[in-house]
């Protein structure tokens, strides 16, 4: 991968990674296409990338596919030829539009059962951040969240998690999409543009006990929350909230070694909790083609390669 954008990406031929110790490997079959692939692509992280190795960079956060390699010392309920599914960290030429990918086991668990290749890939990354940014809201049962960017993949896991821990969710979302929105479960939709926040006072007229951020609305939604609440950001926002309102930045590479939350997820795919959603296919090869279309904006589910 070049830093040209999608011109940048092409195909090359690398030494076949294989499991270490703690390590496992995986036989990827699907890897989905996310908007911090398109950064690595267009050197905005390049600074982070060149002190992780040297090139080629090799994109790609989510992969599913098939348990081929367990190395020394690994203890793991797991059986080579599992269908599993992984959150990868890129790193210089580790990254998940591969071939093969090793990682920790602690990163890979089984995928959920009757779910191909290609929509298991789309649940690690987006569902573990939303879990993350959940889970340090700390919202009790009963409240009410504001989850934005509602039809987007992380903005629909916040959705459907956010109704699965008992809360109120209210979203918001354009004509177009509201229909998808209510049917991912929120409770209420209002109209996207700048008057989102008034649009909640309406509703919840001390504002609601926070809000998980996807659509990257910032500072505009800070009326929105009420005194004391909690703001989840996936973007790095910082600011000095007003009226005690804390600030919660939402790395999702803090996790991607926790089991328990991503195995947990596969359940609620299985529990009919959670809604695994593929926009379209590409063959690895045609991968800036993806991110072209990713780039474009108005993809609703993800995009997903073939290696």
């Amino acid at each position: 991968m070049r830093f040209e954008g999608p011109d940048g990406l092409e195909v090359v031929d690398l030494p076949e990674p294989h499991a270490g110790r703690g390590e496992v490997r995986v036989r990827v079959h699907a890897a989905a296409v996310n908007p911090t692939d398109t950064h690595h692509a267009t050197g905005a992280r390049r600074e982070m990338l060149e002190a992780s190795g040297p090139p080629p960079y090799v994109p790609g956060m989510d992969v599913a596919g098939v348990l081929d390699e367990i190395g020394e010392g690994v203890e793991t309920a797991l059986s080579l030829g599992d269908a599993v599914m992984a959150m990868v960290l890129p790193r210089g030429s580790h990254g998940g539009y591969s071939t093969f990918v090793v990682l920790p086991v602690e990163a890979v668990v089984a995928a959920p059962r009757g779910v191909d290749h290609v929509s298991a890939c789309t649940l690690p990354m987006n569902g573990l951040t939303a879990r993350l940014a959940l889970d340090r809201l700390a919202v009790a049962a009963g409240d009410t969240v504001l989850v934005t960017g509602a039809a987007g993949a992380f903005g629909g896991y916040a959705v459907q998690l956010a109704k699965a821990d008992g809360l109120r969710v209210i979203a918001d979302a354009s004509e177009a999409d509201e229909q998808l929105v209510r049917g991912l479960g929120a409770d209420d939709v209002v109209r996207r543009g700048p008057d989102v926040a008034e649009r909640v006072r309406a509703l919840v007229p001390d504002g609601v006990a926070a809000v998980l951020d996807g659509s990257v609305q910032n500072g505009e939604l800070f009326d929105a929350v009420r005194d004391g609440g909690g703001f989840a950001t996936v973007r790095g926002f910082r600011a000095d909230a007003p009226r005690g309102i804390t600030i919660h930045e939402i790395w999702v590479r803090e996790c991607f070694k926790d089991t328990a939350k991503l195995d947990r997820l596969r359940e609620q795919v299985e529990a009919g909790e959670l809604t695994l959603r593929v926009a379209r296919t590409f063959p690895l090869a045609e991968a800036a083609d993806a991110h072209r279309l990713l780039a474009r904006g108005g993809v609703r589910g993800r995009l997903v390669l073939e290696p």
